[in-house]
């Protein structure tokens, strides 16, 4: 019924019980799963996850916390994977991808070239593009309109109202998470509750942004526990309530979100979409 827009069920931290984990997600009613890469080097992993019979799909790109020792060589092997990779359906996106201006260290000049390069690769295959946007709305936006690609999500969004309908306007839909499930969020839950809801689409970022009832306070441990896909069906919940919306009109309503940011989905409406 849920799809999960958002998890890098490819973590470390799932090595040990990863099966028990997305049998738990189905269980819950998560039908989807969509897992973006963050590097060359887990190109493979995410692409072995969402093998036949999952119910998972899959992201290439380079995260920008990755963005350190990647260049050229690595933009290259991305577009070779890409081409690739463009007959299999479960291959449904560019990402992870953007800018993050919160972690000190990073060079932000190679992060942008970087951002923009893969940018150019989506426009060149003509995919949606999943995008990391913490404390860089505006230089995302500002690539996003320079390069041309119109179509995907931004993730995790905690930008202000403004932004968030420069996102929409330009055609993106936008990631709400673990961070909606806290009272004390309310700029992300006055976003969720305004803005269209045909803009939103739901996540976890799962095994980070854990939701409230996995935290011991009411805002800012929740990146200490472990989340999971699992979880997205309690974020929908929480955005049912905030919306005043049923649940199945809500799954109704998300799948096609999902769809329409990531269209390669709808291959998989036998397996994906609320029954």
């Amino acid at each position: 019924m849920w799809i999960d827009t958002h998890c890098h069920l490819d973590a470390s931290e799932f090595d040990d019980d990863r099966d028990r984990v997305t049998a738990a997600a189905l269980e819950a009613g998560v039908s989807g799963i969509v897992l973006p890469a963050v590097a060359v080097s887990n190109f493979d992993a995410v692409r072995a996850l969402a093998g036949n019979g999952s119910h998972c799909v899959y992201a290439l790109g380079i995260h920008p916390l990755c963005s350190p020792g990647a260049g050229q060589s690595d933009v290259d092997e991305l577009r070779r994977q890409v081409a690739m990779s463009m007959d299999d359906p479960r291959f449904v996106a560019i990402g992870e991808i953007g800018l993050d201006f919160f972690v000190p260290g990073l060079d932000a000049a190679h992060q942008t070239w970087l951002y923009a390069e893969q940018l150019k690769v989506a426009r060149e295959f003509d995919l949606p593009v999943l995008l990391h946007v913490r404390k860089s709305q505006d230089q995302v936006y500002a690539q996003l309109r320079r390069v041309g690609v119109r179509q995907g999500i931004a993730h995790a969004f905690n930008g202000s109202h403004e932004q968030a309908r420069r996102f929409v306007d330009h055609g993106m839909k936008l990631g709400f998470g673990g961070n909606l499930t806290f009272s004390r969020a309310r700029q992300i839950r006055r976003l969720a509750t305004d803005l269209p809801l045909e803009s939103l689409v739901l996540e976890t970022d799962a095994p980070d942004i854990a939701p409230a009832w996995l935290s011991d306070d009411q805002f800012g441990e929740q990146h200490k526990a472990r989340n999971t896909p699992g979880e997205v069906a309690g974020v929908a919940r929480v955005l049912g309530e905030l919306r005043g919306v049923p649940e199945r009109a809500l799954a109704d309503i998300m799948w096609r979100n999902s769809v329409a940011a990531l269209p390669r989905l709808a291959t998989f409406a036998d397996i994906m979409a609320p029954r």
